[in-house]
């Protein structure tokens, strides 16, 4: 099968906005297509991610209406919901359309408002958001994620030891990346005792445990291997996987293994033909410090109970042996539900290009990305390689 590429990318800051969703995706999806130096009437269909707009904002069917916006009127749209998969999914839309022949060029990305800008205040957001676990048994009993990933953590800590120190150190190197980000929601440092002090929210987490909601939009421009070969440096999407857990939670077979996680990544690793030993860096779904240690055991970068002292030893940092989140992740980059998947994409693109600055990753050829939704019960991870 063809090759589809990444040829174009475009985001905005992540933190509070007065916009409305289609003003905060076209500042996306207009760099995105500039990057690309496509013109609109390239563009053979759109693919947006958007997870809370109807709830929060009573705007739905918001495929066509972000066309319109930007001034694709006329193409084929689809609007994508898989909480925080949401724009991953529509990602791998694009790439197999692409693939597959329908289209040459997709414009794909993701948008979402979170912030009290909307009107909701955090309380008000959790419950919304909610929305995305077990509706029969998880809901009435007023678990929230917080919870959800607390419970998979403490298990975590209960058979390997994991340490509260060593949840921290995630959270110190995430925030230490994002002052390196220009674009991201906390552009500040933090160290172990500031995290180990901030309160309590679901035990073991902690506030700065936590990511924020954020309000921002994300986009790439997809295109098919003929097409791409006109650019400089298109970025190949090798590999993709694409899997499901068990839901509700207290049905899991095991709470540390995040079964999809490790099915998507075996997916991604054989279609694009690597092993965890050869990517160079990794954007992952850090929504808590818990499921970024879970994330990088379970896409085999180090073996069960060892995320938590390979954060510890440094590791995962800029300069460790697999780098983690160099964008700062959901913790410090933020977390715009729709738009953190493409998001991903947009950092593994620039990675790649070798555009992102000082927080660049030295050599990097290959990345991955891992994101995923609801209590780990979708998740989507991606391979993306320089073109040699």
């Amino acid at each position: 099968m063809p090759r589809a590429s990444v040829v174009g990318a475009g985001m905005t800051e992540f933190g509070p906005h007065d916009k409305t969703l289609s003003e905060l995706f076209a500042e996306a999806a207009l760099p995105a297509m500039a990057d690309a130096g496509v013109e609109r009437g390239d563009v053979d269909a759109l693919f947006v991610g958007n997870t809370l707009g109807g709830t929060t904002e009573n705007d739905t069917h918001l495929g066509p209406k972000l066309a319109s916006h930007v001034g694709l009127a006329g193409v084929p749209t689809q609007r994508f919901e898989d909480a925080c998969a949401t724009s991953s999914n529509a990602f791998k839309h694009a790439v197999r359309a692409v693939e597959s022949g329908p289209h040459d060029v997709v414009l794909v990305g993701g948008v979402e408002r979170c912030t009290p800008e909307t009107g909701l205040d955090t309380p008000e957001m959790t419950k919304a958001f909610v929305s995305a676990a077990d509706r029969q048994y998880e809901q009435p009993a007023g678990i929230t994620f917080p919870g959800v990933f607390g419970l998979l953590t403490k298990r975590h800590m209960h058979e390997y030891g994991t340490t509260e120190e060593q949840l921290a150190r995630v959270a110190v190197k995430n925030h230490a990346n994002g002052t390196l980000n220009p674009r991201a929601h906390f552009g500040k440092e933090t160290d172990v005792e500031s995290v180990l002090d901030s309160p309590l929210v679901a035990d073991p987490f902690r506030l700065m445990d936590c990511c924020p909601f954020s309000d921002g939009a994300s986009a790439v421009v997809v295109a098919s291997e003929a097409f791409a070969d006109s650019f400089d440096a298109p970025v190949d999407v090798t590999g993709i996987g694409h899997a499901t857990d068990i839901v509700p939670i207290a049905d899991k077979e095991r709470l540390t293994a995040t079964h999809s996680a490790r099915e998507a990544a075996s997916q991604a690793y054989e279609e694009a033909e690597i092993g965890a030993d050869d990517v160079d860096f990794c954007e992952l779904h850090d929504c808590f410090t818990g499921a970024e240690v879970l994330a990088t055991e379970a896409l085999g970068f180090f073996a069960d109970g060892e995320g938590g002292p390979a954060a510890e030893a440094g590791r995962t940092e800029l300069d460790g042996e697999i780098p983690i989140n160099p964008s700062g992740g959901l913790k410090a980059k933020g977390h715009p539900i729709g738009a953190t998947g493409t998001a991903q994409i947009v950092e593994l693109t620039e990675q790649i290009r070798g555009e992102v600055g000082s927080r660049q990753v030295p050599e990097a050829t290959t990345g991955l990305a891992h994101n995923l939704g609801g209590d780990t019960a979708t998740t989507l991870v991606t391979v993306m390689e320089a073109r040699t």
